[in-house]
């Protein structure tokens, strides 16, 4: 039996027969309306995603502040400020960082180190962790995990030998020559623990965060790709008819 199909004139669906059989038209959403509620879903998704990303960034970096329980300079704050450059989007990427490390600054020295709540050796610090970030910026989420495990790690010696020259430049007990500019990078100070261990502990925090903030979020993409391409799958299938059963004569 021939098949018909379409809507009659005043635009109304009606059943199709097809040798017996009785289908119904299934009402569904236009392609582009059905494309267009699965993109703004994505958004929102990518949107949380950044958001629970950036909260465990933090409070991971706020923990290994806590006085003691890591080694001198042994810190997820060099990693922190890398991949909020390279993850978040925005804005974000240097507001949520610096907001953490301004505020865990100030709380450290109000109720453990008894100094000055805001100094000149805080915001210069401040601004070589933004220099990070603006090194993270130059990388992109698509670039591999070795590659990004670099640019962690150019950050990290970058920030050891900013913050020393800096302390170079403002501590008394460095002659304010190439010399003392060496010794504040190597040795450091009598009294003290050596400079290089200190370089040591930088780099290896800055390698080892950077590899599981950046594993973590490849992982996850790894998923959400797995998960993307389903819908995607559907929206290339053909609707599949729904027969019904065959009304009583």
């Amino acid at each position: 039996m021939r098949s018909v199909r379409g809507p009659d004139l005043t635009g109304r669906s009606f059943p199709n027969r097809t040798k017996g059989r009785l289908t119904m038209p299934q009402p569904t959403a236009p392609r582009s309306q059905r494309l267009v509620i699965f993109h703004c879903a994505h958004m929102l998704h990518c949107v949380r995603r950044n958001w629970i990303f950036a909260l465990l960034l933090v409070a991971v970096f706020a923990l290994s502040r806590v006085p003691g329980l890591m080694p001198p300079n042994f810190s997820a704050a060099y990693a922190l400020a890398f991949c909020a450059g390279v993850y978040l989007p925005g804005a974000m990427a240097w507001y949520l960082p610096l907001g953490a490390m301004v505020a865990t600054d100030a709380l450290l020295n109000v109720f453990w180190y008894d100094a000055a709540i805001f100094d000149a050796r805080m915001m210069l610090k401040t601004a070589t962790f933004a220099g990070l970030i603006g090194l993270g910026r130059l990388f992109s989420p698509r670039h591999s995990w070795l590659k990004l495990l670099g640019g962690g790690l150019l950050g990290a010696v970058l920030f050891y030998i900013v913050t020393n020259f800096i302390s170079w430049l403002v501590d008394p007990g460095y002659p304010k020559t190439l010399s003392g500019l060496i010794q504040a990078l190597t040795i450091g100070l009598p009294n003290y623990p050596p400079a290089w261990e200190f370089f040591r502990n930088t780099i290896a925090s800055g390698g080892l965060f950077t590899g599981l903030f950046v594993g973590a979020a490849k992982l996850v993409e790894s998923f959400e790709a797995a998960e993307d391409k389903e819908p995607a799958a559907a929206e290339d299938t053909p609707e599949a008819e729904h027969p019904a059963e065959e009304p009583n004569a």
